[in-house]
């Protein structure tokens, strides 16, 4: 498939929803494009979309990493590759940084933006 089609296609769908692409969240659609496809398949695509709806997916893991992080689950199979269990932590308050973050422009509204550029 060719690049610049897929980024034509996302254009057009961008035009036709704009009310579903805010304007605070830039560049909110990536595209790539990888030209082997999965074995037995012709071809195959994913697409994921920069917006305040992904926070329920981050949300999910994180009311479910404490409880594996707390059973050690899988914790072996990175500490053997060199993380460091801190790491673990880390990451999840970054990424509960993350939740809040996407929550905030998800209250937000356009007269809020408008008032911090007065």
């Amino acid at each position: 498939m060719n690049t610049k089609k897929v980024d034509e296609q996302i254009l057009n769908v961008q035009n036709k929803n704009t009310s579903y692409f805010v304007e605070w969240i830039p560049n909110n659609v990536k595209s790539s494009v990888c030209d082997i496809a999965p074995k037995g398949l012709p071809m195959a695509s994913t697409f994921v979309g920069n917006s305040t709806s992904i926070q329920e997916m981050f949300r999910r893991v994180s009311e479910q990493f404490p409880a594996m992080f707390r059973r050690k689950a899988f914790l072996p199979c990175y500490t053997g590759e060199g993380m460091d269990e801190m790491e673990f932590t880390e990451a999840e308050s970054n990424m509960n940084d993350l939740v809040a973050e996407y929550q905030q422009y998800q209250d937000a509204s356009p007269e809020d933006d408008q008032e911090d550029e007065s």
